[in-house]
């Protein structure tokens, strides 16, 4: 990768035994870590920096700001080495942005990931020592023996993600969500904790929304965004002043191409259609390395565009959903038994079953009468089990940060973040934003009870940024709340005179059987064919991210895939 953080707790001779210094940009350290850096933003203001001194060493990577309070001629990495030299670990609760961190201090090493593990940091305990690095396929490779983590794959199969430290591989683990490493342990800080509170929940999350998009608004040159017709992009559009072009997935008459036209030209910006090819399904170890072998590489939809975005900046609205919108709350329905249909009502769901409600969510595999992977690590015996064990015991464990069944679900969300390879791809190519990564808005997501985190406020929040931001509504959801929406949604299905409202995504099934993927993925695996194309890709993500990181050292996915008979 263009971009990355490579460290070892010990000094630069056991750093140097692993890693060439020529493939890092800058290298730092002291007695108890020693770190690499490479990145073609290393040194922009918000953007990676380091500092070396004779107590110690910092190496921040990715996008971090300082408090807003704060005005200093001090590099983000002396300051934050200076904080830690004070307060500690709790010098870390006013780092703001995207990143992964490594700091020592007086013989004192500690990696630090940002609140919502948005840039992942991963750990193995090697021959050499412990190392970490942003890169899970480095550190396989350092491994003498890796060993594929039966558990991991299953997960992912079935999920299209892992959960929690685990990963593909047994021997390479993630850091704890909020949390740290060290030397001879992991540890969690306090920082993502819900808290919620009574106050002007619109009139705040649009404020905050300004001061989120204007500390990422004077990066360099050409500046590009990733615009769909929905509420998130349009909000960066409307923030940000000298947007250059914006790009959308799609086909030339399709609603969502559209009214993301009409957009751009709202907002006085080129608009550039990315058409999809034949290559929106690539499945090449260059595209599924970003997966870090931890999460499926369908959502990198611009894959087959990759070399059309020749802007040099790049944002998005990723986790805009996720945090503001509660993407991952049950919303209650009424069923109409007449019409066997399922209508919204304007609350949550009062006793949600949760298994279900992720397996809807995630794209969760359930079929046949056993799970994918044969495992003894698996305490079940039917993928049904599985779900239930698997969801509900990480659940369970987000209430030691959550105050209520809601909240613990939005935090499990969030732990999974499915749709991070898309951010992994972009920030290795261009110089990328996390807008949603922004202390201020994790913030309001805390503070807000979960009942407020809907459509309804996100958009009275918009229209306080930009009062005709809403002018052309997104195709899908033409009305202001969500339960008209989804009547016309309903009627649009059923009567024969209306349209059915589209997709923004391509038909991902349809591409997989127009390009005959099965005798180009498995010519030999017949068996595998009936599985469903999204399972079939996930397959194909870990067999090609575990011959890319193991070096055939680790068995292939596929072989170890078994099909139960209903399939």
């Amino acid at each position: 990768m263009r971009r990355e953080l490579f460290g070892v707790f010990g000094g630069r001779e056991r750093f140097e035994r692993i890693r060439s210094p020529a493939e890092f940009d800058r290298i730092v350290g002291g007695e108890t870590i020693t770190v690499g850096v490479r990145d073609f933003a290393l040194g922009l203001p918000g953007r990676s920096s380091t500092y070396d001194a004779p107590s110690g060493c910092c190496a921040i990577w990715g996008e971090a700001f300082l408090p807003r309070d704060v005005e200093t001629p001090l590099s983000t990495a002396e300051w934050l080495f200076e904080r830690y030299a004070e307060e500690g670990i709790d010098a870390f609760e006013k780092l703001n942005g995207s990143y992964l961190v490594a700091l020592e201090h007086d013989g004192d090493g500690v990696v630090v990931t940002d609140p919502i593990h948005s840039s992942e940091g991963f750990y193995a305990d090697t021959d050499h020592g412990r190392c970490f690095g942003s890169d899970a396929s480095r550190l396989t490779r350092v491994l003498d023996s890796p060993t594929l983590d039966c558990r991991g794959l299953c997960e992912f199969l079935h999920f299209g993600l892992t959960f929690g430290p685990t990963t593909t591989i047994t021997e390479v683990r993630r850091l704890p969500y909020d949390g740290y490493l060290t030397a001879d342990s992991t540890g969690e800080l306090s920082r993502f904790v819900y808290r919620p509170r009574e106050f002007e929940y619109a009139k705040e999350l649009a404020v905050r929304l300004e001061r989120a998009v204007r500390r990422r608004s004077t990066y360099p040159g050409r500046k590009g965004l990733l615009m769909s017709a929905g509420f998130d992009s349009r909000l960066l559009l409307a923030g940000l002043s000298d947007v250059d072009v914006c790009y959308t997935l799609g086909t030339p008459s399709t609603p969502e191409v559209e009214i993301a036209r009409k957009l751009a030209a709202q907002y006085g910006a080129h608009h550039h259609l990315l058409h999809v090819n034949d290559d929106y399904l690539l499945a090449a170890p260059d595209i599924v390395r970003y997966t870090q072998g931890v999460r499926e590489s369908v959502h990198i939809h611009h894959r087959g565009n990759a070399n059309e975005i020749t802007t040099n900046t790049i944002y998005h609205g990723l986790l805009l959903d996720t945090l503001l919108r509660g993407h991952y709350l049950p919303r209650d329905t009424i069923h109409l038994g007449p019409i066997s249909r399922d209508f919204p009502l304007p609350r949550l769901r009062p006793e949600p079953d949760v298994p279900s409600e992720f397996a809807d969510r995630l794209g969760y595999f359930d079929g046949g009468d056993r799970p994918l992977v044969d495992c003894r690590e698996i305490d079940a015996d039917t993928p049904q089990e599985f779900l239930r064990e698997t969801v509900e015991r990480h659940y369970q464990r987000g209430f030691d940060r959550a105050d209520s069944q809601y909240n613990a679900m939005a935090l499990l969300g969030l732990k999974c973040k499915s749709a991070l390879p898309f951010r992994n791809h972009l920030a290795d190519h261009h110089l990328e934003s996390f807008v949603a990564a922004d202390a201020e808005l994790i913030d309001w997501h805390l503070s807000t009870p979960p009942e407020h985190r809907n459509d309804r406020t996100y958009q009275q929040a918009l229209r306080l940024v930009d009062g005709e931001i809403l002018r052309h509504r997104p195709p899908d959801r033409p009305h202001r709340t969500y339960q008209l929406n989804q009547i016309e949604k309903y009627l649009r299905k059923t009567l024969p005179v209306l349209q059915p409202f589209g997709t923004p995504w391509p038909d991902r099934d349809r591409i997989y059987d127009e390009n005959d993927l099965d005798h180009r993925l498995f010519p030999d695996r017949s068996d595998l064919h009936a599985l469903p194309p999204r399972v079939k890709l996930r397959i194909t993500d870990a067999r090609t991210w575990l011959e890319h990181a193991g070096r055939g050292t680790v068995p292939s996915a596929d072989d170890l895939v078994q099909v139960s008979s209903p399939l």
